[in-house]
């Protein structure tokens, strides 16, 4: 750990220096190529296993559980989950559809587990996922995550910079944004203009710190 908290910042290593890692499969993919979505109050099962507790600033009832395709850096098409606020719901299954016809590839989408609130850093994570029932990086307040209300892209393709600080700890590979490579969030491209269209800002326009990976509807 560093002294400031955070984990390490090591060197990427050599395997996920252009990270292309294949999808394990947790919801049955997609019928063919073509995209689709679901969206439900979350069921008992999903809820059990993720972060929320009856102390989170939103209720559960005012959450939604959505299932969506993506495209595997794999290249096959998959069915991710993920939690948002409801009144989000509708629009995140836009934008997702848009990055699935624009193959845009990311390696997983699954919903956060409490455990991995408290887990020692790995710098390794590169899960897309919304809903994570916690306090701002380093901040006494809710996180946006907390409410539904934010999301992150291919965290690791994407990562979190202030200062010498990289989150996640071992992707400092992907800091510099000229080395283009599969599943980066680049400015104006069409992941940043989905999301622009529901009304929702991105991280990587702020100055420090600067969220690459991080998408929106508050600001924070």
């Amino acid at each position: 750990m560093r002294p400031d908290g955070f984990g390490q910042v090591l060197p990427t290593p050599a395997v996920l220096a252009d990270r292309a890692l294949p999808t394990r499969d947790l919801l049955p993919p997609p019928v063919g190529d073509r995209y689709a979505a679901t969206i439900d109050p979350v069921p008992d099962a999903v809820i059990a296993r993720s972060t929320w507790t009856p102390a989170c600033p939103v209720t559960r009832a005012q959450l939604r559980y959505l299932t969506m395709s993506f495209w595997g850096f794999d290249g096959r098409a998959h069915t991710g989950e993920m939690i948002v606020n409801a009144t989000a719901a509708q629009g995140v299954t836009r934008v997702f559809g848009t990055l699935f016809a624009e193959r845009f590839p990311l390696e997983e989408m699954r919903v956060t587990a409490a455990a991995e609130l408290d887990a020692a850093p790995t710098g390794d994570g590169n899960n897309t996922g919304a809903f994570v029932c916690r306090k701002g990086t380093k901040l006494s307040s809710w996180s946006a995550h907390a409410y539904g209300l934010a999301l992150d892209v291919n965290p690791f393709c994407n990562p979190y910079t202030k200062g010498d600080l990289v989150l996640p700890e071992l992707a400092s590979a992907y800091v510099d944004r000229r080395d283009r490579r599969p599943g980066m969030v680049l400015a104006g491209d069409a992941t940043v203009r989905a999301f622009a269209a529901i009304g929702w800002s991105w991280g990587g326009d702020w100055s420090s710190p600067k969220d690459i990976q991080h998408f929106t509807a508050t600001g924070r």
